[in-house]
């Protein structure tokens, strides 16, 4: 329970509420790649009544708070995601969430700055450890936007492709990383992801992936600078993926057809779609304060400062 007594005292000392929301919900998730497990809630004569899922993340409800007046709230939840299995993933493990009002993804960056050097120094830890790598989170954190990375460890324009599957196929291929015909454009993104960019990632020092194209961020804002990107990034340790953060998005119209988006695709590739939470869009409508949000997984995190190997060899601690 170390891990997760250090990240109560860390939010706790900044005036933070913690909060528990429901595990049953409307939608599990708008992700296209992500899926939830669908239960059936039966009414007093055990007939029937309606589907509802387990959440994958407890960000709709979080936001609701939001919009109700909760300025700075976080919450360590259980969290469901079906078809996933690795040394990485679980079908069930602890997800850390925490939302700011009036602040954006760059506050963000710095509270995870905050948070796994505060672990570390609570635990006595000098370096986080995976996959005989290490990651000192006292040293300088490297942050780099996601086109400066395709730049640096892939040698591909991504900005220049970003409308044009046919033509970063040819870039993603000269490269020497595999492409299949019909691979859409994220298919070809998350290749040059896994195979050139997450490797390099989080070595030595933690890193900061930022600006995805918005394509990759339904739930974070525009860059006001340059609207092809959006407001999200991911940190790394040791190649690992800690968390995924954003400048959230508060325009209920777009965040609509997003999801709509969203949904289009996972029905042509999986044959499923879920429900759109209308208290949620309504709560958008309303109005969310302009915010920051972030996503941590807790479990990856016991695996860095254990340096476990394999999530299934934390699940039961409770977090060492």
């Amino acid at each position: 329970m170390r891990v997760i007594k250090a990240i109560r005292a860390f939010f706790d000392e900044k005036d933070f509420w913690e909060v528990e929301t429901p595990i049953l919900q409307v939608t599990p998730v708008m992700d296209t790649h992500i899926h939830g497990f669908k239960t059936e809630v039966l009414g007093t004569d055990l007939k029937h009544e309606r589907d509802m899922y387990l959440h994958t993340s407890p960000e709709f409800a979080m936001k609701k708070l939001m919009v109700a007046g909760c300025p700075k709230i976080y919450q360590m939840a259980h969290v469901f995601r079906n078809g996933e299995g690795s040394k990485l993933h679980s079908p069930e493990f602890t997800l850390l969430e925490w939302y700011r009002a009036e602040a954006g993804y760059r506050d963000m960056m710095d509270d995870c700055v905050g948070l796994l050097r505060f672990v570390a120094e609570t635990l006595g830890i000098e370096v986080y450890r995976f996959g005989g790598k290490t990651c000192d989170p006292f040293g300088d954190w490297l942050r780099i936007s996601v086109a400066e990375a395709f730049e640096r460890f892939a040698g591909i324009d991504l900005a220049a492709h970003l409308e044009d599957t046919e033509g970063f196929a040819a870039a993603v291929k000269e490269k020497g990383i595999r492409v299949a015909e019909g691979d859409s454009w994220d298919d070809l993104f998350h290749a040059v992801m896994a195979s050139s960019i997450e490797p390099q990632l989080g070595m030595d020092v933690p890193c900061i992936l930022y600006d995805y194209p918005v394509s990759m961020a339904s739930l974070s804002r525009r860059k006001p600078e340059d609207a092809r990107f959006a407001e999200r990034f991911e940190m790394y340790v040791c190649g690992v993926e800690l968390c995924n953060a954003f400048g959230e998005l508060t325009d209920a119209a777009e965040q609509r057809a997003r999801f709509i988006e969203e949904m289009d695709v996972k029905e042509k590739l999986y044959g499923e779609r879920y429900p759109l939470d209308e208290d949620f869009l309504a709560a958008l409508e309303h109005g969310l304060p302009e915010s920051g949000g972030n996503a941590l997984g807790v479990d990856r995190l016991v695996m860095l400062a254990s340096g476990a190997e394999d999530i299934e060899d934390v699940l039961w601690t409770g977090g060492v």
